[in-house]
């Protein structure tokens, strides 16, 4: 079986799908991916989507991507077949370790590593504050640090709001320039990084169709004359999510205990 048909079959399915929902792409900096090595993209968070057009930003470069993605994607019956069959990277919490060395490992091989450091899904649709992991990747690996904006995704399926696949979008990825971290200062490296995804972000917006963006539009940062939640708002959000999921895994637990007793 030729390398990666999986994957490759499954990016000519998206691409079919992309026509089907007339989607216009506004593409910009691709050529920052290079052709061969290694390399991590630092992505910003805003969709369930993102996964799938995080990846046409190294398409042009004829480079495939090897996401870093929750364990939970890989154990589910449907996902995990797949995740695996892409080579994704399966990051399990509980050993972070084991995760970081297989990104290293991949990196090193001359893959590109595709990394969201926020975590999860920026209900302000801003960046939020980002994990050190892409940084201290790339500093170890001896490869560029890459980051990369999405804009539109939101509009089609993220948190809060109902699925919306009308046709006609417009997703904006912007690539910007290498960076080159050597590890000495994760936390100061990480703060560059953040700065450059606010600034890409900012260009990125401005670039936009105001006409798909007017004025008080949901999926428009506040800062931007949007009514998406303010990044304090949306903290607020996130830590209402997760005492709501930590007292359903509590209610779980008793209901088992009760079970058994």
């Amino acid at each position: 079986m030729p390398l990666d048909l999986p994957y490759r079959t499954t990016i000519l399915t998206a691409l079919g799908w992309f026509k089907v929902m007339g989607f216009r792409f506004q593409i910009s900096g691709q050529e920052q991916v290079p052709r061969r090595g290694g390399a991590v993209l630092a992505i910003n968070h805003i969709s369930y989507i993102d996964f799938i057009m995080a990846g046409l930003g190294a398409h042009p470069s004829r480079r495939l991507v090897r996401f870093m993605a929750k364990r939970e994607t890989f154990d589910h019956p449907i996902t995990g077949p797949l995740m695996r069959s892409y080579r994704h990277i399966s990051v399990d919490r509980a050993d972070g370790i084991a995760s970081y060395r297989s990104a290293i490992d991949n990196l090193r091989r001359g893959e590109v590593v595709g990394v969201f450091p926020e975590a999860t899904i920026s209900r302000s649709f801003e960046i939020k504050e980002l994990k050190s992991g892409a940084v201290r990747l790339a500093a170890e690996a001896e490869v560029p640090l890459i980051p990369v904006i999405l804009w539109g995704t939101q509009r089609v399926m993220t948190k809060d709001h109902p699925r919306d696949f009308g046709r006609g979008k417009t997703i904006a990825i912007t690539v910007g320039e290498p960076m080159h971290p050597d590890g000495s200062d994760p936390a100061g490296e990480t703060a560059a990084l953040k700065a450059a995804m606010e600034q890409l972000l900012d260009e990125t917006i401005a670039a936009y169709p105001a006409e798909e963006q007017p004025p008080g539009s949901w999926w428009l940062p506040a800062r931007h004359g949007g009514s998406a939640p303010t990044p304090e708002q949306a903290k607020e959000l996130d830590a209402a999510e997760l005492r709501e999921r930590a007292a359903k895994r509590a209610a779980k637990r008793d209901a088992k205990r009760s079970k058994g007793s």
